[in-house]
């Protein structure tokens, strides 16, 4: 099968993916010392804004419940979280922020910040509307596991589901702030 794809466009898809790369070894490397994974934080960002279920967590940083559970089990086990049974219906857990989470997650947002290029010649306003349109131009992916990260500064400009970020959507919104 031959592609008629535009060799501008092939170029490009071999720089996002060498990007994304890049990026993910850089906040890799930024949290290794706080003891924090990615999927760590975005469990931890999920939770900022106040204590959900573990499906309501699972649906707000998108991916499955099961996948979730083993990040909270190691945030439970570090201190970060604690999941107590829900009042109303003893079958699920709540699942909160500690003091220690809130701290972890402060710290984690200044590592990552710290870790991104800080050249003035970058419009991150640009790349954040270029890489929304692509991501809107891709078919619905069927991979639950693919969590979405959303740069710290950028956080204001998701909308939210239940006054929680939702991974995502908003993407192409200004920032504000």
């Amino acid at each position: 099968m031959t592609s008629n794809l535009d060799p501008d466009a092939r170029n490009s898809y071999r720089l996002i993916t060498l990007a994304a790369r890049l990026v993910q070894r850089r906040q890799d490397d930024a949290l290794a010392p706080l003891g924090l994974t990615r999927a760590a934080v975005i469990a931890l960002e999920g939770l900022a804004a106040g204590p959900l279920n573990q499906e309501q967590l699972a649906d707000v940083v998108r991916v499955q419940s099961q996948t979730l559970g083993r990040v909270l089990t190691r945030l439970e086990a570090s201190g970060h979280v604690s999941r107590n049974r829900h009042a109303a219906d003893r079958r699920q857990f709540k699942v909160e922020l500690t003091q220690a989470g809130k701290a972890a997650l402060e710290a984690a947002r200044q590592a990552e910040i710290d870790a991104y290029p800080d050249d003035p010649d970058i419009s991150w306003t640009v790349l954040r509307e270029e890489l929304s349109k692509f991501i809107r131009a891709l078919p619905p992916s069927r991979d639950t596991e693919v969590v979405p990260f959303v740069a710290p500064d950028h956080r204001s400009a998701r909308r939210t589901h239940g006054g929680r970020g939702t991974g995502l959507r908003g993407l192409d919104q200004p920032h504000e702030g």
